[in-house]
This record gives C-alpha cells, sequence and structure tokens, in this order.
C-alpha cells in the first residue's frame, strides 16, 4: 500500500512526542509536508496497534479532544493513559493544551 511509507514517517514523528504532552493530528502532517492530511494521520494512528512503541494516546485533535478513544480497548484508556502522564482531562478535552502542545515544526 501507498500510505504504509507515510504511516511509518507518522509512527517515527509520534515516537518523539515527550512523555506529558500531546501534538495533534494536523500538526504531524504539517511536519510531515501533507498539510491538509490530518485525517490521515489519524488512520495511520489507528493502526498503530500493532506497535507498541507509538504513543498514539499523545495524539489528539487541535482542539484537544480525544477523537481517536474509541479505537482503544476499554472504555477510558486514552483517557487513562493521558493522566497517567499527569494531563487532565474533562470531557474528553486536555486541559491546557496551550501549555502541553508539541508542536514537531518547531521542536525537531
Amino acid at each position: 500500500m501507498a500510505s504504509d511509507g507515510f504511516f511509518e514517517k507518522v509512527y517515527q514523528v509520534a515516537k518523539q512526542i515527550p512523555y506529558g504532552r500531546v501534538t495533534s493530528y494536523g500538526a504531524i502532517a504539517k511536519y510531515l509536508g501533507a498539510a491538509g492530511s490530518a485525517r490521515m494521520v489519524g488512520w495511520a494512528m489507528n493502526g498503530s496497534g500493532k506497535d507498541p512503541d507509538v504513543p498514539a494516546h499523545r495524539v489528539v485533535n487541535k482542539k484537544g479532544l480525544l477523537t481517536g478513544k474509541h479505537h482503544f480497548r476499554g472504555t477510558n484508556l486514552m483517557q487513562q493513559l493521558l493522566e497517567s502522564e499527569g494531563i487532565e482531562v474533562v470531557d474528553n478535552q486536555i486541559q491546557n493544551l496551550e501549555k502541553l502542545f508539541w508542536d514537531p515544526m518547531k521542536e525537531l
């Protein structure tokens, strides 16, 4: 599949998101030169379950919503993983997103 190479690049970026920080699907897409491909980054995250080194729980939508949570086993696993890193989540939304946001364009 043509998307395999793109997905692998997404995983390489995601693996660099620091503990206790989050980024967005769009930020990863933009960093990879594929602005507008946030949905494809989401598909990559959905398929990342095979690689335990990909911290998919740290990738949220641009508003900090846990839009990918239904792809995690267990009802609130995504939220629990984030909270275990000290990230506050209220009503499926990251609190203090501006402070916690990790932008690969600036960080890598």
